[in-house]
């Protein structure tokens, strides 16, 4: 579960650098805000929950702008605020064209969602 955020970087560093990698034109405060971040600005990433660094990475979903997400136990270290959040935010992409691959051990309950069940051979 890496959730590939620069620790020593404050919360609005690392949405900037992510903003700049993909290229977004979005606006990165309200990102942070909408994914509920926005009292930590200046906080480095070290110091964050897990449940915070899971929206700094829901941030940098929205910032990526791109069609396919690949999510690994996407809901795990959120709260059930943080998971309404991935489900709006997931149901929002999935409606607007996107595709989303999802590992996960628990339903996200999103419309569309299909289930292919898998284990080792």
């Amino acid at each position: 579960h890496a959730d590939g955020l620069k620790a020593q970087l404050r919360v609005t560093e690392n949405a900037l650098f992510f903003a700049a990698l993909a290229g977004a034109q979005e606006d990165v405060a309200a990102i942070l805000s909408r994914v509920g971040l926005s009292r930590v600005l200046d906080l480095p990433a070290a110091y964050l929950s897990a449940g915070q660094k899971r929206r700094l990475g829901l941030a940098r979903l929205l910032l990526s702008s791109r069609p396919l997400w690949l999510l690994d136990e996407p809901l795990a270290a959120l709260d059930e605020n943080g998971r309404e959040l991935l489900r709006d935010i997931l149901t929002r992409h999935l409606t607007s064209g996107g595709i989303a691959i999802a590992a996960t051990h628990a339903p996200l309950g999103v419309a569309g969602e299909r289930v292919m069940l898998g284990g080792a051979p």
